[in-house]
């Protein structure tokens, strides 16, 4: 068996091989014992790194989040604690950023956790009512209390993402190690320009959600009478024009080309890109981990990343 590579993630002190497992699926789509052997399965292949998120999944009714930390607290009861894996959760998507929210949603995600510390912990998208002075501080406090190890940033742009480095920088805060941006085959313009070109110069590696474009980089879906496959299916619409089946045909042959799937050479050529430590995907059953792990050593060629590329263009 190929070796998993690991990858440093910037200043944090975390690493993750070129995948980390998304949580927004536990405790809706999956649930109980199937989320267990689901999360077994990804540690127990070298994955280490889980990523959810406090509101995960407040949208679904009934729910009133926090539904996916509290089943990751279980199953890390289960097995004895975070011994080989580190826990990612986010804060700050529905109330903003300020001091007072973070430091109660933390110690709220702490509890459904059941941990002493967050691993990474990150400001879910840009408060830009909120003075970046006053939601970096409240991470620095948390860090400093030895409740949080690393800060991460997700859904920011270049130029607020490049005003907090300076910021911690100036100030002695904690800094945000990482960036969680959408980005994929067929959503690169978010990520792709200034703000991959800041996270590569200022050593902030990114790792990317969204990795399969909700599924349709699986190439599940190819109509319009596809898109009742799944309960995403609708977001697929929009990836049905001529980019959309130029990407899929290009998947195709580079899969063929490398004995893999088209989800697995889609995460690869992620993996592959700038900047990239690992893209987030997520799974609702064992068949699909065991499609997703394939990216923890599939490599794909320099020829095979153009062809995808150009495609996608």
């Amino acid at each position: 068996m190929a070796e998993i590579e690991m990858r440093p993630l910037g200043s944090s002190g975390l690493a993750t091989p070129r995948l980390v497992l998304g949580g927004n699926v536990l405790g809706w789509t999956v649930k109980g014992a199937e989320a267990f052997a689901i999360l077994d399965r990804f540690a127990e292949a070298g994955g280490t790194m889980i990523d959810t998120a406090d509101v995960y999944s407040v949208w679904v009714p009934g729910h009133a989040g926090g539904e996916s930390e509290a089943l990751l607290g279980e199953w890390l009861k289960r097995r004895g604690g975070k011994v080989g894996v580190s826990i990612a959760t986010k804060v700050g998507y529905e109330r903003g950023l300020s001091a007072a929210h973070i430091e109660k949603a933390a110690e709220a995600s702490l509890r459904r956790l059941g941990v002493e510390a967050i691993d990474l912990y990150y400001a879910h998208k840009d408060d830009s009512e909120t003075p970046l002075e006053e939601t970096l501080g409240a991470f620095d406090r948390l860090v400093r209390a030895g409740k949080v190890r690393a800060i991460g940033a997700s859904n920011y742009s270049a130029e607020r993402l490049g005003a907090a480095l300076d910021l911690s920088e100036r100030e002695g805060l904690a800094r945000f190690s990482v960036l969680q941006p959408e980005y994929n085959l067929m959503a690169r313009d978010k990520f792709e320009g200034a703000l991959q070109d800041l996270c590569v110069a200022r050593d902030v590696p990114a790792l990317p959600y969204f990795g399969l474009a909700s599924g349709f980089l699986t190439g599940k879906y190819r109509s319009e009478a596809d898109l009742g496959k799944s309960v995403r299916g609708s977001r697929m619409k929009g990836y049905l024009d001529d980019k959309g089946m130029r990407v899929l045909a290009a998947l195709d042959a580079v899969a063929a080309d490398a004995g893999a799937t088209p989800a697995q050479v889609a995460l690869a050529w992620l993996a592959a890109q700038p900047a990239i430590a690992a893209p987030i995907a997520s799974a609702t059953s064992l068949e699909q981990l065991e499609e997703l792990l394939g990216v923890l050593t599939l490599e794909l060629s320099a020829d095979q990343v153009g062809r995808l590329s150009a495609a996608s263009d």
